[in-house]
């Protein structure tokens, strides 16, 4: 068995986890899930400065914003 270990140790890198960690829970509460640390509908709000309602919306919103920093850091996943 081969242990893996990815170290993410940049500014940007650490902000396309951050995106991609709230991307993920915001999929989540669109199929119905809640969290009790706070809604991450709420904070993609706030983080891109949407007054977008619908979480599918503003789901799209945030894959345009993920790809952007995408093209702008070079990364292709």
């Amino acid at each position: 068995m081969t242990d893996k270990c990815v170290v993410i140790d940049t500014p940007e890198g650490i902000e396309m986890y951050r995106l991609l960690a709230l991307r993920s829970a915001l999929q989540l509460e669109c199929k119905g899930l809640r969290f009790r640390g706070g809604s991450a509908v709420k904070t993609v709000r706030e983080l891109i400065g949407s007054k977008t309602r619908s979480r599918e919306k503003l789901l799209a919103e945030l894959d345009g914003v993920i790809e952007g920093a995408k093209a702008q850091y070079g990364r292709k996943n």
